[in-house]
Parts: structure tokens; sequence; C-alpha cells
């Protein structure tokens, strides 16, 4: 066969194969494509305790891992409050019945914070998920990848340490053979990649700012990557000061923008266009950036295209719709931006607190507040409330999607919600 037609053959039935699952699976932190958005073709509009739940699983630890599905299974992590014992957890995305619970990690010493870290888990990264294998990272305390058939554990690495200060926050992903971790502690900030199959180290980087005499706390930073480009083949992660972009490959430093002292703790995940990457900047004056990608080396003074303090969160990611970029603050504000300036459209208040990420389904948008409240909107140029929505206790967790349903995790629970 023409070695081209074999190519050409094998992309196509790899991209069907993809598309056929887009609906039926969520496979990363903020979705199979990282950016909050689900190929589906409904979704839920209303419900609440009594009604629309297909089922409600309690969850005994404490932990903000959001929820990832695939091959009717939804993984989860789960920790004691005082971190000494930390696990996995799959549940029957039919029956939402507990199918493993392996403890993987039991930390003689964990981390003890304070005031600072009271909105924390010891299991906050999420999983990320591939056939026949998910992978849990609790940061400094260990990464395991397991057989989603058994539960067993195939491989694990607790070799790896930083100083998070309060706790771990950066989610694993998936690039080709690598499981790509971030480690942006008080002490040591790097980017690492592991070989999927044993756990090896295939390179890792550090990063190039130079803090100084910066106290630590201001040199940690709890962000995602993606993956940007053409080829995509760029990592790209904000931290503490500056985002970088990196060659997911070699892990090479190719770019990177400064916003010294403007930020660090960054928890969100940014987004991308494909010209620009948009994001926020974290703790101290939150802002949201976007800078343009193509860059080579600093490119702080050619390749910020704008920058506003504006109702900028500090941990709930940004989701990009068409020109528009939504983010919800701390403070409970939704705002709508246009991507070509920053300009904000329009702004709405909520009853409460955002640090779960929003997810963009069936032409609706959701915001989960700490209070249980999903407010479903409909994006566009004017603020469109369509509906409110109520768990028992609080979102920290982040939504997953499939077709005609949420699975949604509150400070206790993990539920399915369709109608």
């Amino acid at each position: 066969m023409n070695t081209v037609y074999t190519i050409f053959s094998t992309l196509l039935v790899a991209g069907s194969l993809s598309l056929l699952h887009a609906a039926d699976s969520w496979t990363d932190f903020r979705g199979p494509r990282g950016n909050g958005h689900a190929a589906v073709k409904s979704a839920p509009l209303t419900w609440g305790e009594d009604t629309h739940v297909k089922w409600k699983t309690e969850l005994p630890g404490r932990a903000w891992s959001s929820p990832v599905v695939l091959d009717g299974q939804v993984w989860v992590t789960d920790a004691t409050e005082d971190g000494h014992k930390l696990s996995a957890v799959c549940l029957s995305l039919e029956t939402g019945e507990v199918r493993h619970n392996p403890l993987l990690f039991e930390v003689s010493n964990p981390q003890v914070w304070g005031n600072a870290g009271k909105a924390q888990s010891h299991g906050s990264p999420s999983p990320v998920i591939e056939p026949g294998r998910v992978y849990v990272h609790f940061g400094t305390y260990g990464t395991a990848c397991l057989d989603t058939k058994t539960g067993k554990t195939l491989w694990t690495r607790s070799d790896i340490k930083v100083n998070h200060m309060e706790g771990a926050g950066s989610s694993p992903i998936l690039w080709r053979n690598f499981l790509i971790l971030t480690y942006d502690g008080a002490d040591h900030q790097f980017s690492i990649a592991l070989n999927k199959k044993d756990g090896t180290t295939a390179w890792k980087t550090d990063r190039s700012i130079d803090f100084g005499n910066t106290v630590p706390d201001r040199q940690k930073s709890f962000s995602t990557p993606i993956i940007v480009g053409k080829k995509k083949d760029q990592l790209v992660i904000p931290a503490a000061w500056a985002i970088y972009g990196y060659d997911a490959a070699t892990g090479k430093e190719l770019w990177r923008a400064d916003y010294r002292n403007k930020g660090f703790s960054v928890g969100s995940r940014p987004v991308t266009d494909d010209h620009a990457v948009y994001f926020t900047t974290g703790y101290m004056q939150s802002e949201v950036l976007a800078v343009k990608l193509g860059g080579s080396g600093n490119v702080t003074d050619t390749h910020i295209l704008w920058r506003t303090h504006r109702s900028a969160p500090r941990i709930s990611s940004p989701i990009l719709i068409g020109k528009h970029l939504y983010t919800s603050d701390d403070k409970g504000f939704v705002s709508c931006r246009d991507t070509a300036n920053g300009k904000t459209l329009w702004s709405a208040r909520l009853d409460a607190r955002v640090s779960s990420s929003p997810v963009y389904a069936a032409g609706q948008l959701y915001f989960f507040d700490q209070n249980g409240t999903t407010h479903v909107m409909k994006p566009g140029d004017a603020h469109q409330a369509l509906a409110t929505n109520t768990l028992d206790n609080g979102f920290m967790a982040s939504a997953a999607v499939i077709e005609g349903s949420l699975i949604l995790r509150t400070k206790k629970h993990v539920y399915r919600i369709q109608n």
C-alpha cells in the first residue's frame, strides 16, 4: 500500500475514533481538549437534589480533584482531611457504584496549612485518563499509573519533591508518550515529562526567571499547562512571575513573557485560539493577559497584546467561545471580554465566590460556585441567565460533561445529573 495513503488512512481512523469518543468521555481536567468545551448535542438545564439526579455517591475524604470519564468509568482522587492517606476512586458511570478504591500513598508528615490554604485539599490535582490507564498525581507526595480494568498500580514515582506550601494543585496532562507534570514550589520550580509506560524521566526543565531575594511564598504556582501550536507541540504553562512556552518533546524553553511581582500562586489553566494564549496571573494584583503565540526568547515587550486587572480570577480558569473570553472571579463576578482588546462587554454578579472552572456544553455556559449553585447562561454580547440549580454543599472541583449528563463533584458527593 502507498505510504502516504497508509499514513492518511491511519490519521483518518484516529480522527474518527477521537470524534466518536468526544461525546462520551471527559479524559482530562477541563475535557478532551483541555478548554472546558464538551462535544455534546444535549446537556441538562435544570436540576436539584430531588430532580434529575441519576445517582449520588458520597466520598469520605476531602479532595477537590475534578472527575474524568472514559469507557463507563468515572475517576477522581480522594484524601483524608489530615492528608495521611491518598487514594483513587473509580465509580461506575451507569450506577455510581464504587468499582475501585486503591490506597496509593501514605504520608507520615503531610503539610499543614492555615488560613492561606483553607480553600485547598490534599487531593486537588485531577486525574488524566486514556484507554486502559489512568494517571493520578498528588504533587510532592507521589504520582501513580493504574490499570483501569483492575485498579492495580502499574508504576509510581514519589521521589520528585518540592515545597507546595498549601498543597499541590497542578493536574497532569498526556502528550504523545509523555505524562507531563508541573512542580512550581516555594523552593524549586520546573516542568518534568515522564515516560507514561514506566514512569521514568524523559526530560526536566527548571524555570529560567531569577527570583532574587523574593520570599518563597511568591515563587510558587499551581497552574495546569496546555498544548498549543500548529503542530500541537508547544507546552504553555503560567508560573510565578512569567508564562513559558516549551518544546513538549525536549523541554527546551522557547519563549517567556514576564509579569514580575504581579502574579504567583496561579491556579487557573490558560486557553488558546491558536493566535494567542489567554490566562490569569493569580495572587497579588491578578490580571487577565493575552500573549501572542509564535515568539522566541523573552517576548514581554513584543507579544503581550493586552492586560487588565478588572474582575480577574485567581483560581477559576477562563473559557473561550469564539471571540469572547469568559471569566468568573473569586468575588463572584462573571465577565465577558472581547479577545481583540480585552474590553469588558458585560459583567454579572453571582451569589457566592467561584473556584471551579466553567464548562460550555450544547450552547450553554455553566459556572459553579462555592455555595453549590450552578449558574447556567447563554453566551453572547449581553448577559442572559438561563437557570440556577443548587445542590448540597459547594463546588471546588470542576465538572465533567458526557452526552446528556453532567458529572459534578461537590465537597462531599459525586453526582450524575441527567434530564
